[in-house]
This record gives structure tokens, C-alpha cells and sequence, in this order.
């Protein structure tokens, strides 16, 4: 595939995460996108659908090999569990915990805030109950 395709893909790949269904995000996976690979923004997929809180496309790139604890860059920055857990997004949280994200990783490369600190900062005590829950486990 040449660099073109790919770029645009990742594009595709990343606007579907968070605003496309699961169906859309499998067929971009199929066609070649990949998981992991952020967007001319250094956006990764995987943020994108955290943020926008859409639990069935962080499942599809979780099991499509996404990494829970890959940064997104520029735009949108840090963590995908750091975005969940700043806005509240249970379903997100819960996805990216059984992905094996870790709830006291710091973003901003081990500097920065965790999901925990996001959540106490941001008053979700049902998210922050969800990350203390799995980190004693």
C-alpha cells in the first residue's frame, strides 16, 4: 500500500473511532488501517474513541491490537484512560481497564497526570471507584 493510501486510512481509521460505528472501524482495520498508527495530528485511534466515549470502537481496536498505553500526540493529547477518565466515560473506562491500562500511569511520558487524578480532579467518583477498584486487583 502506498503512503497516500495509508495516510488516509489512518485519517478514516481515527475519524471512526470516535464518531463511527464498530462496523466502520473493522472494515478501515480489514482494508489495511493501523490500530496503533496516529493521524497527521498524532492522533491515535484509540484516544479519539475514549474521549468521544464509544466503548464498541475501543473494543474493536483494543482486540485489534491498539496499545492501552500508546500517547496521542499534538492535537489531542496523552493517554487514552487519562481522556476517559476525565470526562466521566464509564463504558470507555471499563473498556480500556480490561485492555490492561493502567489507572496510575502518568501521561505526558510518566510526568503528567493519571486516570485517577483526572477523575478526582474532575468529580466522576463512579469512574474513580472503577479505576481504584482496578488497581488493587
Amino acid at each position: 500500500m502506498n503512503l497516500r493510501r495509508r495516510k488516509k486510512l489512518q485519517e478514516r481509521l481515527v475519524e471512526a473511532a470516535g464518531f463511527g460505528s464498530d462496523r466502520q472501524v473493522r472494515a478501515l482495520l480489514r482494508a489495511g488501517a493501523d490500530p496503533n498508527q496516529p493521524n497527521r495530528d498524532g492522533t491515535t485511534a484509540l484516544y479519539r474513541a475514549s474521549v468521544q466515549n464509544r466503548p464498541e470502537n475501543v473494543r474493536v481496536l483494543t482486540a485489534a491490537g491498539a496499545d492501552p498505553h500508546q500517547e496521542s500526540g499534538t492535537r489531542e493529547e496523552g493517554l487514552p484512560l487519562c481522556a476517559a477518565a476525565s470526562w466521566g466515560h464509564n463504558d470507555a473506562v471499563r473498556e480500556l481497564l480490561a485492555a490492561g491500562a493502567d489507572p496510575h500511569r502518568a501521561e505526558d511520558g510518566g510526568t503528567g497526570h493519571t486516570a485517577v487524578s483526572w477523575a478526582e480532579a474532575g468529580g466522576h467518583q463512579h469512574t474513580l471507584t472503577l479505576l481504584t477498584a482496578a488497581a488493587t486487583r
